[in-house]
Parts: structure tokens; C-alpha cells; sequence
């Protein structure tokens, strides 16, 4: 009769680790993709800075411009290191106004991880770091596992609601540029170029939640602050 062996533990580890790989390779897409959408989505650069894509089913917009292009590279190739060691507890996208310096939109983005969860301190893609609160645990760990075709659904319906917050959010007056934050544990590996900031925060904001999405290894919950128009 054939017999059969359990995988090992450190087999299991492997299967676990790769696991995780992919997911941060997944979400990190996302966050590349969903920059881009806001930035266009909301009239940050001009229309002619960007070119169309095919991605999740939809057309994406996504910029030409070379600067805002290594800009937002840089942030993902260690965003994506940072998230293979599952090190990332969110990263926040702040608009601000040229003129006045006021920070008008945040939105952002928190990392759940699976099984476990972390605490972290937060480090920007311009270079900024802060403290934040811990993750509260993830109640779907135990969730049966999704397939890629449902993952890829999930993130098509959030881009879908991206594009549509242009119904609710104020029009942004005059000339804005962004900044990206990204919150990493406090033990983790800073660039050199990258610097410490604040949160970044709207004041007297309004919150509006989006959907989530999750993967096998991440949930991502999503949350846009704006101040209304006065």
C-alpha cells in the first residue's frame, strides 16, 4: 500500500513564505496602480501627463511624466521589500495645496496582516517616519483561501470606487502636489534619503470608508479624507 508523508515544518514555512511573497507583490501593484489612479482621478497633474493601461480588467491612467515616475518607482521597489517581511502597517497618499500648504485630501490605505499582526512606526516615500498605533488582528485569518480571480475582483471593485469618489469629493482648487507616507515597523532598514514627518493630517476632515480587498496574506481597508469645500 502507498504510503504518504506530511510535509515538514520548514516545508510548510517555505509554502508560507512564498505565500507571503506573492501577496506583497500583489499589494504593492496595487498601491503603484492605485497612486497613479489618484493623482489622475483627482487632478494633481494635468491629463496629458498620462497614458492609458490595461490592468484588473479596467483602463488605468498612469503617469509619463519622468520625474513623478521615479518618484513613485523609488517608494515601491522598498515598499516592496518592506512588505515581503510583512513590516508595512499602511501607506497614506496626502494631497496639498501649492498655494496655502494645506494638507486637503488623505487617503489611506492600512495593511492587516495574516496570521499575525504588528505594531509599527510609519516611514514616507519622501522619507517621512511617525508613530502609530498598532494593527488590530484580523479576524478572516482563518477564512477560507481566495482564489486570484476573486482577489483580482475584489481590487477591481475598489478602483472602481476610486474612480467614482470624484461624485462626492470637493473639486481641488488651484495648483496641489502629494506626498506619500509609509508607515514600517520601528526595527526596520530606512534609505538614508528617507526622513522623518508628521501624519500629514486634514483638519476638520471628512471620512469617507471604501471597500477592501484582501489576499491570502493582506487585507487592505480603505479610508479618504477631505475637507469640504467652504
Amino acid at each position: 500500500m502507498p504510503s504518504a508523508t506530511a510535509p515538514s515544518s520548514s516545508d510548510k514555512s517555505k509554502v508560507h513564505k512564498l505565500q507571503i511573497k506573492g501577496s506583497a507583490k500583489l499589494v504593492t501593484e496595487f498601491f503603484e496602480y492605485g497612486i497613479n489612479t489618484i493623482l489622475f482621478q483627482r487632478g494633481v497633474y494635468p491629463p496629458e501627463d498620462f497614458s492609458a493601461v490595461k490592468k484588473y480588467g479596467l483602463t488605468i491612467m498612469t503617469t509619463i511624466d519622468d520625474q513623478v515616475k521615479a518618484y513613485i518607482k523609488k517608494i515601491m521597489s522598498q515598499l516592496s521589500k518592506w512588505m515581503s517581511r510583512s513590516k508595512i502597517s499602511k501607506l497614506v497618499v496626502v494631497i496639498t495645496s501649492k498655494e496655502t500648504g494645506e494638507h486637503v485630501e488623505r487617503w489611506q490605505f492600512d495593511v492587516n496582516h495574516t496570521p499575525t499582526s504588528t505594531s509599527s512606526k510609519s516611514t514616507s516615500g519622501s522619507g517621512e517616519k511617525e508613530n502609530s498605533d498598532p494593527v488590530p488582528p484580523n479576524s478572516a485569518a482563518a477564512a477560507a483561501e481566495k482564489t486570484d480571480a476573486e482577489i483580482q475582483q475584489d481590487i477591481q471593485s475598489l478602483f472602481r470606487q476610486i474612480t467614482a469618489s470624484v461624485t462626492f469629493l470637493p473639486v481641488l482648487d488651484g495648483n496641489c502636489t502629494f506626498n506619500v507616507l509609509v508607515y514600517a515597523d520601528a526595527d526596520s532598514e530606512v534609505p538614508l534619503e528617507w526622513g522623518d514627518s508628521d501624519a500629514k493630517e486634514v483638519k476638520n476632515a471628512e471620512k469617507v470608508m471604501l471597500r477592501s480587498f484582501s489576499t491570502n496574506s493582506h487585507r487592505i481597508d480603505t479610508v479618504v479624507s477631505y475637507r469640504l469645500a467652504e
